[in-house]
């Protein structure tokens, strides 16, 4: 028996684009460890994020420095 694929069969896994455009200057520490947490590494980054409960949740979280495109 041949071990079987995991892409096969498989939905593709919807994603969520999200720019960085505000800086954390003066910002809280949580919200510093946010965006930091979702990969962001320079201001005006732009990052493809998997949609999925917990990535919403950080994005709306520090909303207010980002810009979001679905």
């Amino acid at each position: 028996m041949k071990p079987q694929q995991k892409t096969k069969g498989m939905a593709m896994e919807k994603t969520i684009t999200v720019k960085w455009i505000k800086s954390v200057i003066g910002r809280t520490d949580d919200q510093r460890k946010t965006i930091r947490g979702l990969g962001f590494r320079r201001l005006h980054q732009i990052l493809t994020l998997p949609d999925r409960p917990e990535i919403r949740g950080m994005i709306h979280s520090v909303i207010h420095l980002l810009e979001v495109k679905e």
